[in-house]
């Protein structure tokens, strides 16, 4: 048989007449994180028209395709869904400001404000990115966000506070492993630990974070348990 004259080249010379073009057009532009290169990168939303072609010409539209995100270094096409993953800098910004939030949590459920829960949390919020963050400035927000709320220390964690919780962690948390979840907990509760046992109303802020890093609720108690064992 003679090469092209079988059904692959029947095939072959058919999607050389016949065949289908996307003309895609930008309709937005931003940072994502980009799961091909691994980094955050520019990118661009684009929105696509389908049509038949004849001798590689457009003849008759298909419709519509897409939109799709288009990375402007690697030029691979992802659903929109990728933009749901925060860029390296946004999950940064979103890990300080949650361990930040914990922290002063913690705080003004501990009631007293002691030193050694001063010095452990600004610790904390300091390796979380805060690098400037000192326990007095922590004391003057605690006191700050108890006036303001007419908020009383050593309270269990009220409707308040838990919506500030649920607000700093919600968003972060489908995008932690279980161990990065379980190490804001963990944060939290050796502030607590600092100048003793856990009180009720820091079992209750610690429980209230828990549950809003979806950590369950049968592993919350033995995390804390656990970090209540282990020397300081």
């Amino acid at each position: 048989m003679l090469p092209g004259r079988g059904r692959d080249g029947r095939a072959a010379r058919a999607a050389r007449i016949l065949g289908t073009r996307t003309a895609w057009s930008a309709v937005g532009d931003g940072e994502f994180f980009c799961p091909g290169c691994g980094g955050d990168r520019n990118y661009q939303r684009l929105s696509g028209h389908r049509r038949f072609t004849f001798l590689g010409l457009p003849v008759l539209p298909r419709g519509e395709t897409g939109p799709v995100v288009e990375c402007a270094a690697c030029q691979r096409h992802f659903g929109t869904d990728v933009l749901d993953h925060p860029t390296t800098t946004r999950f940064s910004a979103m890990l300080r400001d949650a361990v930040h939030t914990v922290a002063l949590a913690v705080l003004a459920a501990g009631g007293t404000c002691a030193r050694p829960a001063l010095e452990t949390a600004a610790v904390t919020v300091r390796a979380a990115g805060f690098d400037d963050c000192t326990g007095e400035q922590l004391n003057a927000l605690v006191e700050a966000l108890a006036a303001d709320t007419g908020r009383v220390f050593s309270e269990p964690c009220g409707a308040g506070l838990a919506i500030e919780l649920h607000e700093a962690l919600d968003p972060l948390a489908p995008h932690l492993a279980p161990p990065g979840r379980e190490s804001i907990l963990l944060q939290g509760a050796r502030i607590a630990l600092a100048d003793g046992p856990y009180t009720p109303a820091e079992r209750d802020v610690l429980a209230t974070v828990g549950a809003a890093l979806t950590i369950g609720a049968e592993d919350v108690p033995r995390l804390l348990a656990a970090a209540a064992r282990t020397p300081s």
